[in-house]
């Protein structure tokens, strides 16, 4: 089987001329866009293992720490859509260097806070910076590949969040342990400002371009002689299969975002551990949870490799499970056996991530590829990130962490309703596409 990322051939332009695309190319702008990723939630994630020392020298409240965790991405899911546009129209490589500059030095002012003020107005820059990340990132990560390929890198991708995470929570424990907190954010800082030089020097809107691999011939001759066909707005939310898409893949991160927020503490508070201890046994979960994203993201393009269909019945598939497993887990008392089946459900937690971008790619002119994984951000952040570790704070304080852990996967009740209904209304969803792109060609 042919795996090669870019065609063998590549088309003629009007005047005879062929592009030159170096195959190394795209796995150059896969691997940076990939450790900005990991920038990115290691600036984010860092702030769970420090959660114990923050709430023992500040004196803050479950609330208040759930706090800081949720207003990145609220102000993630409120800016993805409007920078992600702007990006479209501004230039993808030229707004997602701003936005990791932004980005990491809100990380290094996180360093220098002195009060819950402080560290709330800095993760709110913080937000800001990676509000459009994700999407921009991811759209010009597909645009050098093959769509082929989509669901496994858009799974791949999205992982780098888990893993991200996994290092910011793991490093910024033993860190802080050792020479303080305030370091942790500091180095954090100074490894995204490294990837912003890095992507500056080996990735141009030019080379983008030129890299460009189109979804059909009409498609291709469009990017060669540099014509612009966009489509509406409103194709974004023109079907019902697109809206199921957004909320079911929201909901099925509110339990993803929680284990990454909460684990830590979850494990300080219930079993014993020391802060270092804790966060080195949470990333190992977290990093679970983005093994498992790569994972089904490969599983799903396999299934939906002659049916697309099926990448919705995956991703339903992957919500029951975790339900099932993660119900289970947080009703067992402390122990091998909770710890255990914890494992095995947050191998599935997030496991329809790839599959909904997949699904939103298909169901999208490629004109506003950016822009609709902005709103696929948007759903993730509103009904995901930004709830997730916020109600289950509110919840820790009125009841204990452990019983809101144990109402948390409730939530893949509603992605798994939303999925549902977006498998069965999908064909008409591609009917919708199909008149959009004839529109557009014959304007």
């Amino acid at each position: 089987m042919d795996i090669s990322t870019t065609p063998t051939a590549p088309p003629a332009t009007a005047t005879g001329a062929s592009r030159t695309r170096s195959r190394s190319f795209p796995w150059i702008v896969f691997g940076l866009t990939f450790g900005l990723l990991l920038s990115d939630y290691m600036s984010r994630q860092v702030l769970a293992a420090v959660f114990p020392m923050l709430k023992s020298e500040w004196g803050l409240t479950d609330s208040q720490l759930g706090s800081l965790s949720s207003v990145v991405a609220l102000m993630v899911g409120l800016l993805t859509f409007p920078l992600s546009l702007a990006a479209d129209r501004w230039g993808r490589v030229r707004s997602l260097l701003v936005m990791a500059t932004i980005w990491s030095l809100a990380t290094l002012l996180c360093a220098l806070a002195g009060s819950y003020g402080q560290m709330l107005g800095a993760r709110f820059l913080l937000g800001v910076g990676e509000a459009a990340y994700g999407s921009v990132g991811a759209a010009v990560m597909l645009a050098v590949f093959a769509p082929r390929l989509r669901a496994s890198l858009s799974g791949a991708f999205l992982a780098g969040g888990s893993f991200g995470s996994v290092l910011g929570v793991a490093l910024g424990g033993i860190i802080a342990s050792h020479i303080g907190w305030r370091w942790t954010f500091a180095l954090m800082a100074g490894f995204g400002l490294l990837l912003v030089g890095a992507f500056r020097i080996l990735v141009t809107e030019s080379a983008l371009r030129t890299h460009t691999v189109a979804e059909s011939a009409a498609a291709e001759s469009l990017i060669v002689l540099g014509e612009k066909v966009r489509a509406p707005l409103s194709s974004l939310f023109s079907s019902v299969s697109l809206w199921c898409a957004y909320i079911g893949g929201g909901l099925q991160l509110f339990v993803g975002a929680v284990l990454m927020a909460w684990l830590p503490s979850f494990f300080n508070r219930s079993y014993g551990m020391a802060s270092d201890h804790a966060g080195l046994v949470a990333s190992a979960y977290v990093l679970l949870i983005g093994t498992g994203m790569i994972g089904c993201g490969i599983l799903t393009d396999r299934l939906g490799r002659r049916d697309p269909a099926r990448q919705w019945s995956s991703a339903l598939a992957y919500c029951t499970i975790s339900l099932i497993l993660l119900t289970i887990a947080f009703s067992l008392g402390t122990g091998p056996a909770q710890l255990t089946i914890l494992a095995l459900g947050a191998l599935t937690a997030a496991g329809s991530a790839g599959a909904t971008a997949s699904m939103v790619t298909s169901l999208t002119h490629a004109s506003l590829r950016a822009t609709a994984l902005a709103t696929v951000t948007l759903a993730n952040n509103i009904f995901g990130l930004a709830l997730g570790p916020l109600i289950v704070g509110v919840l820790a304080d009125r009841y204990g962490l452990a019983a809101a852990l144990r109402l948390v996967p409730l939530a893949y009740l509603g992605a798994i309703a939303a999925l549902a209904l977006g498998r069965y209304t999908y064909p008409a969803g591609l009917r919708r596409l199909a008149e959009v792109r004839l529109r557009r060609s014959a304007a």
